[in-house]
């Protein structure tokens, strides 16, 4: 067997791994490393006075009073990695992700680009083409666009 046989077949094979799939680790990745932030800052179900004293002294994000920051981000990181899971609103929830990445990459850590750039990646990929069928989304367009009484045949 040649090597240009094997790369075809190798080739072959990873063309069959169905999107559906690589949607659903990469939605399954990236809200992985943002739920793990957002249990960071809280205790149960309120926040940590360190994530407070973070957003004051540390984060700085511009625009927001630090408190209005913490809340926010606390609860974008906790919403949308949900949402991607389970995949509904997946778009919009990537959408948000993406937003706080940008901060973050911009404001807050402007050294953690090759990490950054990770997330960023996984996030425009939900963004441009969907979560893919193993989605909530996938059946709420998909039963959306079939007819909710059947059409009889004449």
């Amino acid at each position: 067997m040649s090597i240009i046989t094997m790369l075809e077949a190798g080739r072959s094979l990873a063309e069959r791994i169905p999107f559906s799939a690589v949607a659903l680790l990469s939605r399954i990745a990236v809200a992985q490393v943002f739920w793990r932030s957002g249990q960071t800052k809280v205790s149960g179900f309120h926040l940590r006075e360190e994530t407070f004293v973070l957003f004051r002294e540390e984060y700085k994000v511009p625009l927001l009073p630090p408190d209005v920051a913490a809340y926010m981000s606390t609860i974008g990181e906790h919403v949308f990695p949900v949402l991607l899971v389970v995949g509904l609103a997946s778009r919009l929830s990537a959408l948000g992700l993406f937003g706080m990445t940008m901060v973050i990459q911009l404001f807050v850590f402007p050294d953690g680009w090759p990490e950054h750039i990770l997330w960023i990646a996984l996030l425009v990929g939900i963004i441009a083409r969907g979560p893919g069928a193993i989605s909530l989304d996938h059946l709420v367009w998909n039963g959306a666009r079939r007819p909710l009484v059947p059409s009889t045949a004449r």
